[in-house]
């Protein structure tokens, strides 16, 4: 069987998987702008064409990067949270699962918080503010199930307040091999805990 043969033989999501794997690569190294899909092409193996075919355009693969990092944050996030006894545990599990999301994604990662959307356009903003929501309304959700009685609207204060602490954290963290995922959770605790513990039972 040729080379050929085989590219043409594999699955369309291994195709796309690998697409987007080698975008991701390229594009948090150099940047979105200064990435061609010519230089896309040439890494995978595959024509130019057959990248639009599949993605439509740079933005657009750049957009399926972004959606598949949100939804592998979403996927590890909620599983973490899961089973949790009280709103303490659960935060600080979630916690502990964002930074270490961070730290073994960081090329999709660094799709994700730096102005690589912006630069894309308007489709690949979205997607971003999109991860953000999603993380919002977990929180939301999180808070509620302990705290029913609470307005929603102080409740999505307090979440849009946890979600911007986390990114901001997260740029420094991983570029800190010696702080683990652990301790950044719990220095994040330490600083927001007191202000939550305050309206959410113990136990």
């Amino acid at each position: 069987m040729t080379t050929s043969e085989r590219k043409r033989r594999m699955p369309r999501a291994e195709r796309e998987r690998q697409m987007m794997g080698v975008a991701e690569e390229i594009f948090a190294e150099r940047g979105y702008a200064a990435v061609s899909m010519d230089e896309i092409a040439e890494r995978c193996g595959v024509s130019k064409p057959m990248i639009y075919e599949y993605f439509g355009s740079k933005e657009g693969l750049l957009v399926a990067c972004i959606r598949a990092a949100r939804a592998d944050l979403s996927k590890c996030t909620l599983e973490a949270v899961a089973g949790a006894g009280t709103v303490e545990e659960a935060l600080r599990r979630g916690l502990v699962a964002f930074f270490d999301f961070t730290d073994t994604h960081r090329r999709s990662w660094s799709l994700m918080l730096r102005n690589e959307a912006a630069l894309a356009g308007p489709v690949a903003i979205a997607e971003v503010e999109e991860a953000r929501r999603e993380q919002v309304e977990l929180d939301i959700t999180l808070f509620a199930a302990f705290v029913p009685d609470k307005p929603r609207i102080e409740l999505e204060m307090l979440a849009q307040i946890l979600v911007g602490a986390c990114e901001r954290l997260s740029l420094w963290y991983v570029n800190q091999s010696e702080v683990t995922a652990a301790q950044a959770a719990d220095m994040l605790m330490s600083v927001l805990w007191k202000g939550v513990a305050g309206d959410i039972p113990v136990g």
